[in-house]
Formats: C-alpha cells, sequence, structure tokens
C-alpha cells in the first residue's frame, strides 16, 4: 500500500494522530483507519480511491456526497437514532473538498468510522439474509425522494441489452482464439435472450421507475450491530448511480441465496435455497412495499435470473478476450465463473413459479 500520511495531513491535524493501521481486505481500494490521541475524537477511515477502476473519481464523490447527505436528511426527519451509525458521512479536507489529489495523481478521500459493527463475507443463516435485505430496502426507501439525477460514472452499468451486444461482438473478433470452446455457453446466453431486454425495454417504455441503485448488493457491503445483528447501514457507494429497484433486488437474490462459491465448477453444487430468497424477500419488503410499484413487484422473482445472466456474460466476454477485465487465478477461470452463473439463472428461472406465490402472499 502506499504510504498515506500526506494524504491525512489534508483532513486533520497530523499531530493528534496516535495511529494508523490498514482496515479491511478489500480489491480495489486501499483502506486505512485513522485513531486519534483523544479517546473523544472520532476515528476516520481514510481510502485511496482506484481511479483505473472508476474513471471518473470527481463524478462518482458528487453522487457520494449527494446521496450520504440526504440519507442523514431522511434519518434527521424520522427521528432515527443513532444517525451517525446508520449511514455514511464524508469528511472534507481542511480546504472543504471532497477529495485530496496527491502529485501521484492519487485520490483520497475519508469517512467517520462507525463503531462497533461486523462485516460478513459468507452468509451463515436466513436472519443475516433477512438483515440484508431489509438495510438494503431502507436504503432505497431512503433514496425515493431524492430530487435530482445522479451521474452515471459508468454507463450502461447494468443495461443488459449493451452487454448482449457486446458478447456477440466479441465471439465474432474472437480475440483470444477461445470462441470455438464456448458453443454450449452461446446457445445458452441466446436461447434467454429475451432476459436482457426484460428490465431494460420497460424502463425505456417508462413502465418501471428509475431510481437511486447501489448496485453491489453483496452482504459484506452492510455493517451489521456487533451485539445485536442487526443491519444498520450499507457501505461501499462506489457504484451508486440511477437504475432500477430491480438490478438491487436481483442481486441480492443471486448472491446471498446460493451456498456455492461464486467460481464453484461442480454445477451439481448450485442451487438456491427457497428459505433465504423467502426471508430476503421479507427482509426488502419490510420497506420498499412503502413504494414499490406493482410492475417492480412482479418482475422481483425474474430479476435474480436477470443479474445472473448478465454477469455471466460478462464473464464470458472476458474469457473470449483473454481475461483483460476481471483477475483470474487459472486460464478456464472466467469460463467457469460464466458457467456458475448461468446454472445460478437456471435455477432461478426453474423456481420462479413458487418465488412468484411468494411474492404475491406479501400483496
Amino acid at each position: 500500500m502506499i504510504q498515506p500520511h500526506h494524504a491525512i495531513s489534508q483532513f486533520t491535524d497530523l499531530k493528534t494522530v496516535s495511529d494508523v493501521s490498514c482496515l479491511g481486505n478489500g480489491h480495489i481500494n486501499d483502506t486505512y483507519l485513522i485513531s486519534f490521541e483523544s479517546a473523544r475524537s472520532c476515528p476516520l477511515v481514510l481510502q485511496r480511491v482506484n481511479h483505473r477502476v472508476f474513471p471518473d473519481v470527481p463524478g462518482m464523490m458528487a453522487n457520494i456526497r449527494e446521496v450520504t447527505d440526504h440519507q442523514h436528511r431522511k434519518l434527521a426527519e424520522w427521528e432515527r437514532d443513532q444517525p451517525e451509525r446508520r449511514a455514511l458521512r464524508l469528511i472534507p479536507t481542511l480546504d472543504g473538498r471532497d477529495l485530496y489529489v496527491d502529485g501521484e495523481e492519487n485520490f483520497w478521500r475519508a469517512f467517520d468510522f462507525i463503531s462497533n459493527v461486523k462485516s460478513i463475507d459468507v452468509v451463515e443463516s436466513a436472519d443475516q439474509v433477512f438483515e440484508a435485505a431489509k438495510a438494503f430496502g431502507e436504503f432505497q426507501y431512503q433514496m425515493a425522494d431524492l430530487p435530482g439525477t445522479l451521474l452515471d460514472t459508468i454507463p450502461n452499468f447494468h443495461h443488459t441489452p449493451s452487454r448482449f451486444d457486446a458478447l456477440e461482438s466479441s465471439f465474432s473478433q474472437d480475440l483470444a482464439g477461445r470462441a470455438d470452446l464456448i458453443s454450449a455457453e452461446m446457445t445458452f446466453v441466446r436461447q434467454h435472450r429475451d432476459l436482457a431486454y426484460l428490465v431494460a425495454g420497460l424502463m425505456e417504455a417508462g413502465e418501471l421507475p428509475t431510481r437511486v441503485t447501489h448496485n453491489d448488493t453483496k452482504i459484506n457491503n452492510i455493517l451489521f450491530d456487533s451485539q445485536s445483528g442487526k443491519g444498520i447501514c450499507v457501505i461501499d457507494l462506489d457504484t451508486v448511480m440511477t437504475g432500477s429497484l430491480l438490478y438491487d433486488f436481483g442481486d441480492l437474490v443471486r448472491t446471498a441465496t446460493s451456498l456455492s462459491d461464486e467460481d464453484e465448477p461442480d454445477l451439481n453444487k448450485i442451487q438456491v435455497e427457497m428459505p433465504l430468497f423467502e426471508a430476503l424477500l421479507n427482509g426488502f419488503l419490510t420497506k420498499a412495499s412503502a413504494f414499490i410499484t406493482p410492475k417492480e413487484l412482479e418482475l422481483l422473482p425474474m430479476s435474480g435470473a436477470l443479474i445472473s445472466y448478465e454477469l455471466g456474460m460478462r464473464f464470458l466476454k472476458d474469457y473470449l478476450d483473454g481475461d483483460l477485465y476481471f483477475k483470474v487465478s487459472y486460464p478456464e477461470h472466467n469460463l467457469v465463473r460464466s458457467r456458475a452463473q448461468f446454472r445460478r439463472a437456471e435455477c432461478i428461472l426453474g423456481l420462479e413459479r413458487e418465488m412468484t406465490s411468494m411474492v404475491q402472499q406479501q400483496v
């Protein structure tokens, strides 16, 4: 990691700092915990943002500022207790900016540290899934009346028709000479082409609302209270943009209802656990039922298949291109990942009737 001391001095007086330590195990940003000599001073989380992954860092930070400010306004309006633990709070530089850019064009930002919390990388229980889904549902509820339009800092991030077209283009170009190895996968993609247009087409037709979405709703992007186990704060807002509620719910289904790894090579081990889906649905609708539209509700069961299908196409495209985007551990890694995602999509499609029945019971 890059030594952060010069960056720290842009946010606070270095003389008051008692300790600097690495925080978390993220693979994108470098993160540090900054502690102070006075026990009354809240520690800071300092991050170096990977601008190679996020090319529009100022735009991303403008989105985060707008979203977190709105969260704190809503928490004050609702008189929620401990608001400082329920939403991230950006700390400006000493001269009032959201970012510090050093001489090597590294981007730095700071947040208040939230204490007495834990994160979970692997789902252990239905209660955890319920709490995570409830927290993401509350995030959507907070954002339901956010004025203005956020910047699309990663254009077409969840525009599945564009992902389909990009895969077909890579298949035609066959840059890595692998097209002959994926005939079964391409058949699956083409047979389920309607999935690619399901949400995007309805949004373009005005039949689904455009909302503020998190776009990375994995369970490890929720902070859980260490004592109660309640999900209290949504973190990692780097991909917050406008989109469909179904993208966020679908990614929850994809990541929280299957206990297998995302690169599980044995497709027989990949299953969707319906008790986890039920917990997820109940948790999400605890808050989201206040604003969700009938059409969004109707499509909740299909959203997990859509996002699994989309990510499978992204992995497959990267395999065709020679593994340029996703890090791989062996030559077929992206192909294995794509097969696992397509298997998830297949499982969800097979459970559509059962999932729909659960949704209808919520109406």
